[in-house]
């Protein structure tokens, strides 16, 4: 497994995929799990979603929570089989119980938007919040959008800008962009321009399309 590691790590895919193949076929549960997001990439092979969701079926049965939550995406998102909310939400709820905190904060992005589920704020809130307790740094800022957004819970900007400076902290660039927001808009602190436009300008250096577009509209070079 490392040799094929290190291929894939070089991006020699179609190497590192047969190696990943041979140590899959005597049971490598890793194995599976790259074979099954090569295949969903386009990594050495065409891009094949059913022969990825096969895969990840393979590592989830014995016991693998990512392949849990990547079937999970698979029917979230309608690749390789028919787009089921519902099932998408199972599987996450199986990784998630299971400790796999990316599956916790698609467990809740499925009750915040209620997809196959009527819009639950309080359950999202939940699963953000387990989420972000596991170091997931999108459940760490989507706390602060509901606590900044009253959803689930009363409107508190100042603990919004809490979760917000956790999730900067661990280099969100939504985070970044969502400090910019509330102290632009005084929002639960005192307007300032000049620190926004700072927030800004470190949230578009971090990719942050969002930021990149504020600054342009408030006349500020990144």
């Amino acid at each position: 497994m490392a040799r094929a590691k290190q291929l894939y790590a070089e991006r020699w895919y179609a190497s590192a995929l047969a190696v990943f193949r041979q140590a899959a076929d005597i049971g490598d549960v890793e194995a599976m799990m790259y074979i099954g997001v090569m295949c969903g990439y386009g990594q050495g092979t065409p891009v094949n979603y059913q022969e990825a969701f096969e895969w990840f079926s393979k590592a989830a049965n014995a016991g693998d929570t990512q392949a849990m939550n990547n079937i999970g995406l698979l029917f979230y998102e309608g690749r390789g089989q028919p787009r089921d909310y519902l099932k998408a939400l199972t599987w996450f709820r199986k990784a998630a119980d299971q400790g796999n905190a990316e599956a916790m904060f698609n467990t809740g992005v499925v009750y915040r938007d209620g997809l196959g589920v009527p819009v639950n704020y309080r359950e999202a809130m939940k699963w953000f919040h387990r989420a972000a307790d596991g170091g997931d740094i999108l459940g760490t800022n989507e706390m602060g959008v509901l606590y900044q957004k009253g959803q689930g819970v009363d409107v508190d900007y100042a603990e919004a800008m809490t979760w917000y400076r956790k999730a900067a902290d661990s280099g969100s660039d939504s985070g970044m962009y969502n400090i910019g927001v509330l102290c632009e808009g005084g929002l639960g602190v005192n307007p300032d321009r000049n620190t926004a436009i700072a927030w800004y300008r470190k949230a578009a250096a971090a990719g942050n399309a969002s930021a990149k577009d504020r600054l342009k509209s408030l006349g500020v070079e990144e």
